[in-house]
């Protein structure tokens, strides 16, 4: 078995495995790049790979960082079977549709832009057409079933516990006599995220592709997580302002709907009760055509939900629907949101602020100070979310500067993505441990953070790989071969590139100071140490301005 690291490395986006196994090609997974220049220019590079040589494909949940280039892939000629969960087939046919119909309305935009410039018009990664033709090649499966590919290669799909559908897929390999097993775990369910059950703890493995999206980092608990919400809410409410909640359209916009119906029975305390009722005296729109279709498709697959949710359902209180909550479907009952003086919370798509209707009302609030921009999820470097989470203080929106004076909050406990504690008790849940690990789907930081601990808890080899790396896992797992690709050489690139990196590495240490800062343990020595060593930067930082 050979596996080739085509995306996700070293970054959180354009999942992408080719695994050669048993005379067979076939992927794992097939996402799109997301975040901005360089980043999504990768999208429309040619695959490296021949689509129409491609066996099958193995697709482990719907979100477009792993799904979103199969119209690409099925337009490119790959015309075999892919085989995902049912639910994933469901979000896959909205969301896929959604994703081409966004592909053309940039296309539109960019090509304004080029024509201006006697440029050539370029062509849609993919259509909304081309995502529903490729549909037809999608296999529905259901958790536990044993898929027989052909005699030599068995799959099974396993809750993942991050998404409605997500999976982690265990693939058996028959080559020359030998069996290898191989785990992918897509992207872990973060062990209390409302709706969903814990991910599926897997016996062995010889090989296993893990996420490390927060390698190096632990979330607030539950209770914490609901009450700081609460707290966040019911202030910008009574402040006269509104909440706006870039959500992502598929899972964190359905658990926010999950905890906002759910807060009333966390606590009965008077504080509790006034902040209840603030809350539920606000209007809550979910602003996002496919977040409705969505929620939908959450409602026709309940048998997947948690027991707690199930019986509650079973009781006649649907979890994701409450008194206030309004769907604004059109485009005009979506402006008409921005015209109301009414303090309201606003959950609207995409969750990294980068495309749809969220714009428009970061367009209308950011600038508002009593008005609050909460944060749920993941915002990967060089997105629009990324740049408000980490100070800016003033971006840019369709053209328009707009300066950054409202609230921002961001609670990093909604991730669906499991923290280090539970990416390592799934680890230490194996009986018979892999005896090799890939870390995907992290930044490097995090990455190297979760690689030497596993390393230093469990003895385990662990590898970062990079895009284009070949490994063969046959005996010793090795790399056999590195595809080429384009890093900058350029001297102005290297600077550009050096500055993006500062950019990151200065966020991450912010986590750090911070957290000492706040660790009253701490020596007077150590801090008089971290203040000058503050001082140190801020004067090399200086002498760059200056100079």
């Amino acid at each position: 078995m050979k596996i080739t690291f085509l995306g996700a490395t070293k970054t959180v986006t354009g999942s992408n495995f080719l695994v050669e196994a048993a005379g067979k090609k076939f992927l794992v997974d097939c996402g799109m790049f997301q975040g901005r220049g360089d980043t999504e220019a990768q999208n429309y590079k040619p695959f490296a790979y021949n689509p129409a040589e491609l066996d099958f494909m193995l697709l482990t949940h719907a979100h477009i960082d792993h799904s979103g280039r199969i119209p690409k892939l099925y337009k490119d000629g790959f015309k075999g079977p892919i085989f995902a969960h049912k639910a994933t087939c469901d979000l896959c046919s909205i969301m896929l549709q959604d994703s081409g119909h966004i592909q053309e309305m940039e296309s539109v935009w960019k090509n304004k832009k080029r024509q201006r410039k006697g440029e050539e018009p370029l062509e849609p990664l993919y259509t909304a057409q081309d995502a529903i033709d490729c549909l037809e090649i999608f296999h529905p499966v259901q958790y536990d079933e044993l898929i027989e590919i052909d005699q030599d290669i068995h799959v099974r799909f396993n809750d993942a516990g991050h998404m409605l559908g997500s999976s982690i897929i265990e693939i058996w390999a028959n080559e020359n006599g030998k069996e290898t097993k191989a785990v992918f775990t897509g992207d872990l369910g973060n062990n209390d995220i409302p709706l969903l059950g814990e991910p599926t703890m897997i016996d062995n493995a010889d090989i296993l592709v893990m996420e490390s999206t927060y390698g190096s980092r632990l979330h607030n608990k539950n209770l914490e997580k609901a009450e700081l919400f609460l707290d966040i809410v019911s202030e910008t409410l009574d402040n006269g302002g509104t909440v706006v909640i870039p959500s992502f359209a598929v899972g964190r916009t359905q658990e926010i709907l999950y905890e906002i119906n759910n807060l009333k029975e966390k606590r009965t305390d008077e504080k509790f009760r006034k902040e209840y009722q603030t809350l539920m005296k606000a209007p809550v729109y979910v602003d996002s055509p496919l977040a409705i279709s969505a929620t939908q498709i959450f409602n026709d697959n309940m048998e997947l939900f948690d027991d707690e949710t199930k019986a509650r359902i079973s009781m006649g209180d649907n979890p994701l629907e409450f008194p206030g909550l309004k769907f604004a479907q059109t485009a005009d009952e979506s402006k008409a949101l921005n015209q109301s003086k009414e303090p309201s919370i606003i959950i609207s798509a995409s969750g990294m602020c980068e495309v749809g209707r969220i714009k428009h009302h970061l367009k209308h609030h950011l600038w508002d100070p009593k008005s609050t921009i909460l944060f749920v999820g993941y915002q990967a470097p060089g997105t629009l979310g990324y740049s408000i989470v980490n100070g800016a203080k003033t971006v840019k929106i369709f053209g328009e500067e707009i300066s950054v004076n409202a609230r921002i909050e961001y609670i990093e406990g909604y991730s669906g993505h499991a923290d280090q504690e539970w990416l390592m008790n799934f680890i230490y849940s194996f009986i018979e441990k892999p005896k090799h690990i890939f870390l995907v789907h992290g930044e490097e930081e995090a990455q190297e953070v979760l690689k030497e601990k596993i390393v230093e808890e469990t003895g385990i080899a662990v590898t970062i790989p990079d895009w284009g790396e070949t490994y063969d896992l046959d005996g010793e797992t090795e790399l056999v071969n590195q595809i080429s690709y384009e890093k900058p050489t350029d001297l102005r690139q290297q600077i550009l590139y050096r500055l993006n990196q500062i950019k990151q590495e200065l966020v991450e240490m912010e986590d750090f100071v911070k957290q000492d800062v706040e660790n009253h343990n701490l020596k007077e020595a150590d801090m008089f140490r971290i203040n000058e060593k503050m001082k140190e930067l801020e004067k090399n930082i200086l002498n760059v301005v200056e100079g």
